[in-house]
């Protein structure tokens, strides 16, 4: 019988209090309060299409800007998802994904490596200046995606294939991720203990 792939994690600074739940192996329940509405919207999408099960509570000094707070619940949410990975044992260790909302269009490649890396390219020029929703910059979807990636120890390839309008094409991204993401942290039946020639990932 498989231990339960679950991780609950709390990050308090002077800039943020953020307390994280995940399920690994849930059915895409969500729960999210980061008091930065467009990031509740990626982070909702990211639980359900990644079939994981996620409850954030988060507040912070969003009236500086919204970047302390997206970046500590990122971590927090690196940071879970290595725990509950454990040793990774069985998981499939690779996904990938293109994913379209409308004119938009995202790739994501995932590896569950134990080797923190992003390769983000793609996004048109200006994208990173945008206020989506009016208080997410269009900044943070890298900077959300580099904190993930690397508090979780997994390499992460996202590309921005398309796309004109900054709300779908940042949703387009988060929701790739979360289907190579899903495909990468399954357990396969055919993998016997660590999917890696070295023994550990």
């Amino acid at each position: 019988m498989t231990s339960a792939r679950t991780a609950s994690v709390r990050r308090a600074t002077s800039e943020s209090t953020v307390e994280l739940e995940l399920n690994l192996d849930g059915t895409g329940v969500s729960r999210i309060d980061t008091t930065v509405p467009f990031f509740d919207h990626m982070l909702t999408a990211f639980a359900k299409h990644s079939l994981t099960d996620l409850t954030v509570r988060a507040s912070g000094d969003t009236d500086i800007d919204a970047h302390h707070t997206v970046e500590d619940v990122s971590i927090v949410l690196g940071q879970a998802i290595r725990e509950a990975l454990g040793d990774k044992s069985g998981i499939s260790r690779y996904g990938d994904a293109i994913v379209p909302l409308d004119e938009a269009l995202a790739q994501a490649v995932v590896d569950i490596s134990g080797r923190p890396f992003l390769v983000h390219e793609g996004e048109p020029a200006g994208f990173e200046y945008h206020l989506i929703g009016g208080h997410f910059t269009g900044s943070l979807v890298r900077h959300s995606f580099e904190a993930i990636a690397f508090h979780g120890g997994m390499t992460v390839h996202v590309r921005v294939l398309g796309g004109r309008d900054p709300h779908h094409i940042a949703e387009a991204e988060y929701k790739a991720l979360a289907r190579a993401f899903r495909q990468a942290k399954a357990l396969d039946p055919q993998v016997v203990g660590i999917p890696s020639t070295k023994g550990a990932l």
